[in-house]
């Protein structure tokens, strides 16, 4: 009997689409031996070159021009993408997705980001007959994820689900599952053991996340942490931007036994279970993980859009707080510092109230699709 196969797309306008598409391939291996699955960055599959320089592109905007991202984002936000930019799509990136597909032969088509779920929704409509999921990663519904051919979307929040609703989506093709996060987020790790491991102090620790969106390069960010290095212990995580790396690497003010520099890791899980407090970048991959640990989290600087949506869900339910000033940093240092018992208990009650979010729920609904 042939193995059950699923094809999740993604693309890479941000590390959170492909992080939520490898997170369901691990999920749903570990529900069933009986399941395979292939995880592509469809654009960057098809055509690597291309893709990167539009990657690059696109992370220049975002960076140094995110009042114009956020006109873009919000000029687009009511509308499915039109015909000529599927079009384009298709001649540029995607005219072989068929191929490819059809040499694959899943059994269900995964989407965690809007270009290809528009892809496969156009295939749908040209005869493909594969079930079609579709798992937005924020906690807003951008009118570029909306396509009819979408047999089922699963969000975030029972926001999203009314976002869709409004935008005709029948009510039996949504379901509220939250996010979904890599199984090592499911549980938690001894932390007396994490330190003893990673060789840190039992004492305040703060975990600074998206070095490689620009987080590490200000300037006036980074000395007002230096300044409470003797008293907070700080682990600072630029992923796969080395430049930054190696920029903070040289600077003697890092050269400190409180401080922690960090690459690329796949044992974010872990960081983030050593941390009392989490500031990062609010994209909704890392906003949920935080939530998943129950970590309080500080926002750097949301780009306009799903960012700030993301921002405003997790404030308003009391999982964050957005860094408005610097003394935003220094209120919560020296709260960490006067009230570590506090802190902590509240950290336990964060995890408390994140237990309405079962992060195995995503992977569940797709295993029901395949069933079916």
């Amino acid at each position: 009997m042939r193995k059950k196969r699923v094809l999740l797309l993604s693309e890479g306008f941000g590390a959170g689409h492909t992080q939520a598409a490898h997170a369901l391939a691990v999920g749903l291996r570990m529900l069933s031996p009986d399941i395979q699955t292939r995880v592509l960055e469809l654009g960057t599959f098809l055509h690597p070159t291309l893709a990167s320089w539009i990657l690059t592109a696109y992370r220049k905007t975002v960076t140094t021009q995110p009042k114009l991202y956020g006109l873009m984002y919000r000029y687009q936000y009511k509308r499915s993408l039109n015909r000529f930019t599927q079009l384009a799509l298709h001649r540029i990136f995607y005219a072989h997705a068929a191929e490819v597909i059809q040499q694959l032969r899943p059994d269900t088509i995964v989407c965690t980001h809007p270009f290809p779920n528009a892809v496969i929704s156009r295939l749908k409509r040209s005869g493909l007959n594969v079930p079609l999921c579709t798992v937005i990663t924020d906690y807003d519904a951008h009118g570029t994820w909306v396509s009819r051919e979408v047999n089922k979307y699963l969000v975030s929040t029972s926001d999203v689900r009314e976002k869709l609703l409004n935008r005709g989506i029948s009510s039996d093709a949504i379901e509220v599952t939250g996010i979904p996060v890599h199984p090592n987020f499911w549980e938690q790790n001894n932390r007396d053991e994490l330190r003893t491991r990673f060789q840190l102090k039992a004492m305040p620790t703060v975990l600074v996340m998206g070095g490689g969106w620009g987080l590490i390069n200000n300037e006036e960010f980074l000395q007002y942490m230096m300044d409470w290095r003797e008293q907070i212990q700080l682990i600072l995580c630029m992923g796969n931007n080395e430049k930054a790396l190696q920029l903070l690497s040289a600077d003697k003010r890092f050269h400190h036994e409180n401080i922690r520099l960090l690459g690329f890791t796949r044992e974010v899980d872990k960081w983030m279970d050593i941390a009392d407090l989490l500031i990062t970048k609010p994209g909704g991959m890392t906003c949920t993980e935080g939530l998943a640990k129950g970590i309080p989290m500080l926002f750097y600087k949301p780009i306009p859009g799903q960012e700030e949506e993301n921002v405003q869900y997790f404030t308003q339910h009391g999982f964050g707080e957005q860094i408005k000033s610097a003394e935003t940093i220094d209120h919560w240092f020296q709260l960490l510092v006067d009230q570590y018992p506090e802190v902590q208990e509240r950290r336990a009650y964060l995890h408390k109230q994140a237990n309405s979010y079962k992060p195995a729920d995503c992977t569940n609904a797709i295993m029901e699709m395949l069933l079916q």
